[in-house]
């Protein structure tokens, strides 16, 4: 279950927990008010932030991520791995640490914010990287860090291309069989989803993936993880052979992006810094090789 600390029923985590849900995502962003306020319009403080935090770990969830953001408007590489030191004091399992983006047709985007410049960005970056390896929590995925054996499997399932239900407005889904990948994606609104919810009309998007898409669907997600993946789930999942696409592979490789080993598809530390540049890479032909890749930290 993911949930914003200021809007989460609090005294109601052993419920959750009775229901089944072992793992709560909170989306804490910062523990510095300011930056809260100015940077995320958050409707949560550091503090129930915190008491949130606590009050699951009671009720018996021991599996907790916290989702923080770097590079926030004047933050200092002191004020990012301040929020790095507040998060690790609260024993979570996992934590999702991501770099603050302007997305377009925002408020941020009309009225840019200062934020700090590149290099600040990738201080704060390389520095809470460290501290959080040195923690106990390794990073395994572009913005994803666990302690041992307490990785996000349901992400995992997104990163791996595996299969998953979209249950609910606007949901997503992506279902295989041996003929064909379908990507899914429901009507957006609960009230007009409500109404066609046992229609075919709740489905918007019911379409095939073309066969010249999928080397890089598949890589867009498989490369985010810092191990990469065995060729054999390359084509478990998508029905390729690592021949498909040798090429690119081969190129990337003498680009130093992609590691070099016959059996395995794994970015180096270059090739996850340039992450967008590798994945252009895998478009096939007909797609413009100028188009931005947004690279999300939730499907």
């Amino acid at each position: 279950m993911e949930t914003n600390p200021g809007a989460v029923e609090h005294g109601r985590f052993d419920a959750y927990l009775r229901a089944g849900v072992n793992r709560i995502s909170f989306g804490v962003q910062s523990f510095d008010d300011d930056k809260l306020a100015r940077a995320s319009a958050r409707i949560h403080s550091a503090s129930e932030a915190e008491r949130a935090i606590k009050e699951a770990q009671d009720a018996g969830i021991s599996e907790i991520n916290l989702d923080l953001m770097y590079a926030l408007p004047e933050q200092t590489l002191a004020g990012a791995l301040a929020d790095i030191e507040r998060a690790i004091a609260l024993r979570p399992t996992h934590l999702s640490h991501y770099q603050l983006t302007l997305e377009p047709n925002t408020a941020f985007a009309a009225k840019p914010p200062l934020l700090p410049d590149d290099d600040a960005s990738w201080d704060m970056q390389e520095a809470c990287q460290t501290r959080l390896t040195d923690a106990g929590f390794p990073q395994y995925e572009t913005s994803a860090y666990a302690q041992s054996a307490h990785r996000c499997r349901h992400n995992l399932n997104y990163w791996t291309f595996g299969d998953y239900l979209g249950i609910g407005a606007g949901a997503h889904g992506k279902l295989s069989d041996d003929a064909q990948i379908i990507r899914t994606a429901k009507l957006k609104t609960p009230k007009s989803y409500l109404a066609k919810a046992a229609l075919p009309e709740r489905l918007v998007t019911q379409a095939p993936i073309a066969r010249g898409e999928l080397a890089f669907e598949f890589m867009m997600n498989a490369l985010r993880l810092v191990d990469g993946v065995d060729n054999a789930l390359l084509t478990q999942r998508t029905g390729l052979e690592r021949s498909a696409i040798a090429s690119v592979v081969a190129r990337a490789i003498a680009d130093g992006l992609l590691v070099d080993d016959p059996a395995r598809l794994q970015p180096t530390a270059d090739g996850r810094r340039l992450l967008n540049e590798l994945l252009i890479r895998f478009l096939p032909d007909e797609r413009p090789r100028s188009a931005r890749i947004a690279v999300e930290v939730n499907p």
